[in-house]
Parts: C-alpha cells; sequence; structure tokens
C-alpha cells in the first residue's frame, strides 16, 4: 500500500516537474525574440525567475524525493534491469536540462542573451525526447525476462 502512495507522489512529482520544463524554454523563446523591448523582457525576467524557482525546483525535489524512496523500497530488483539504467540515462539528461535552464535563466536576468530564438525552440525539444523514453522505459521495459 505504501509502494502505490510513493509511487503516487513521484509521479505527481515528474508531471509537475516536466509542466515546468516544457514551458521554460518557451519563456526564453519569447525572451530573446523580444529583447529589445525592456517593458517585456522585465515581465519575461520575473516569470523565468518564478517558473524556475517556484515550480521546477521543488517539483524536481519532490520527484527525486519520490523516486529515490521508491529505489529504496526495491533496490536489487531496479538495479538488475537495464530498462532502469536507460531511465537513469533519461534522468540524467533531465537534470542536464533543469540546471542548464538555470543557467539560461540567470544570463538572461543578466542581459547576456547568447541564444538565439531558433536555439531556443530547438532546445525546447528536449524534455518531450527525455519524456518518451522515460516513460517507454517505465512501462514497456524493454529488455526485460518475459
Amino acid at each position: 500500500m505504501l509502494y502505490n502512495w510513493l509511487r503516487a507522489f513521484h509521479i505527481i512529482g515528474v508531471v509537475a516537474w516536466f509542466a515546468g520544463l516544457f514551458y521554460i524554454f518557451r519563456l526564453f523563446v519569447y525572451h530573446v525574440e523580444n529583447r529589445d523591448k525592456p517593458e517585456l523582457t522585465a515581465v519575461f525576467k520575473v516569470m523565468e525567475r518564478k517558473l524556475y524557482r517556484a515550480i521546477c525546483w521543488p517539483a524536481m525535489l519532490f520527484a527525486a524525493t519520490f523516486g529515490v524512496l521508491l529505489l529504496a523500497d526495491k533496490p536489487g530488483f531496479y538495479l538488475a534491469q537495464p530498462w532502469f539504467h536507460a531511465k537513469l540515462l533519461g534522468l540524467a539528461g533531465l537534470f542536464v536540462y533543469h540546471f542548464y535552464s538555470g543557467k539560461v535563466v540567470r544570463d538572461l536576468a543578466a542581459d547576456r542573451i547568447n541564444l538565439t530564438s531558433r536555439q531556443c525552440r530547438i532546445i525546447n525539444e528536449a524534455p518531450a525526447v527525455l519524456l518518451i523514453l522515460i516513460v517507454v522505459m517505465v512501462v514497456v521495459k524493454p529488455w526485460t525476462a518475459s
């Protein structure tokens, strides 16, 4: 019964984290496209900071906490599964994306705009690719003996 609660809270955290990660680079696109309009970039700076600090960070910590608790429940089982290793690789990619997003938030707040709108649009697709990888690994569990 406890395991199901841990799973539920982990999924809630993952959904909230992805919501933030899906949206943050979309904000960066708008910010970069309006770099010559200080009244708009000031609003984007606030939105980006609040999204990253108030949604992305807490959701990441929530998802990670319950993910670790799930892993602690059956470490031998999960760590022996090739699909779980692939999931962890996807998770590592999510952490890289998360922390890179934070760097971009700080750069844009300091008016250091090093990305183009096109680059932001391309980078914005990364969490979707990682979501597909992670969900397929967890649900389908390829490479698992039947």
